[in-house]
């Protein structure tokens, strides 16, 4: 498989497992904040410290962009000055000049809202023995089966191995999410918001499809800020929070926010440079097995027999739902 050959590539493809590493941990981390302050507060605020994160990006490569400009400047100097202006040099405001990404942010961001604060709330709605890490990074995970079927909704033909992955997918949920002797009637409210999520996930990824040539670090600045102020609002709405009631979450907003959002958000658009599209996607989906490991190894949850076969056919499901992309690439 060309994506994990040696040099640059083995290097992307460690990136992209450190993704997947960060992501995965985060669920963990939601899981400890759960227990201290309501949902929408701690999006609101992992949200606005990822916002942050990448406007100190943005500013960052902004006053790099402006030396290089002034080494070329003074490089310059010394060539004779031309008298022709350009017509349309007049400077344009901020939003002229940026009007499609910051709409495109701001659509992205109102989906992500979505997506985010059904995870939140699925994870604190479950009860303190339902394993909630786990649970919620392999339903999560589905939103990469749900991508590979929204496509035969926007005129594509469905690969076969994805109808197989579905059906595979349905039955590793029901593993994972139906009690045995219990039936439906003992499914968790967090699964079922946890699946939701999955599908606003998976529209997200439409979304940010639909502007992947704009500025990357602008169109996550605002989205992020998008998602970070519709969650405060209905944060103080619904919870009447405050920021002090963020305090108890601090770590926990602090490492998603910066970490599994900013470092997770580099180390993917670094990793996927050089890594084919089927074996980075392959990578980022070890998420949900990270997520299990954390939640065992920092928070004791513990999935039982039933529940880790059906993690196992939702993981089978979402390495089935990679094979036309991998087939793809092997071809070109």
């Amino acid at each position: 498989m060309g994506g994990f050959s040696k040099g640059p590539k083995a290097m992307g493809a460690l990136m992209l497992l450190g993704a997947a590493f960060v992501w995965g941990m985060a669920f963990a981390a939601q899981s400890a904040a759960s227990e201290v302050v309501g949902s929408f507060s701690f999006i609101a605020g992992k949200s606005t410290v990822a916002c942050l994160f990448m406007a100190a990006l943005i500013a960052g490569r902004h006053v790099a962009k402006r030396r290089r400009a002034a080494h070329r400047s003074a490089a310059a100097t010394a060539a004779p000055a031309s008298d022709s202006q350009p017509a349309d040099s007049a400077p344009r405001s901020f939003f002229a000049a940026h009007r499609r990404v910051i709409i495109g942010g701001i659509l992205c961001g109102l989906v992500l809202f979505a997506a985010d604060n059904c995870q939140q709330f699925g994870i604190t709605a479950y009860p303190p023995d339902a394993a909630a890490s786990g649970r919620a990074g392999f339903l999560t995970a589905t939103y990469v089966v749900i991508v590979a079927l929204l496509a035969r909704f926007m005129g594509k033909r469905i690969h076969p191995a994805v109808v197989v992955a579905v059906f595979v997918c349905l039955a590793g949920m029901y593993l994972l999410c139906v009690p045995p002797g219990q039936g439906f009637g003992g499914v968790y409210l967090g699964d079922v918001v946890m699946l939701l999520g999955a599908v606003f996930y998976a529209l997200h990824i439409v979304a940010v499809g639909r502007f992947a040539l704009e500025d990357a670090l602008w169109l996550s600045c605002v989205q992020f800020g998008t998602s970070a102020a519709l969650s405060a609002v209905v944060a103080v709405v619904h919870e009447g929070a405050a920021p002090a009631d963020l305090l108890p979450a601090l770590l926990p907003i602090l490492y998603v926010g910066i970490f599994s959002t900013g470092l997770g958000y580099t180390l993917q658009n670094i990793g996927q440079r050089t890594v084919d599209e089927a074996p980075a996607a392959i990578l980022m989906s070890l998420e949900s097995v990270f997520a299990a490991l954390g939640g065992w190894a920092l928070l004791g949850e513990q999935l039982g027999g039933t529940e880790l076969v059906g993690c196992a056919l939702v993981f089978v499901a979402v390495l089935l739902a990679q094979l036309p992309q991998l087939k793809r690439a092997r071809s070109s």
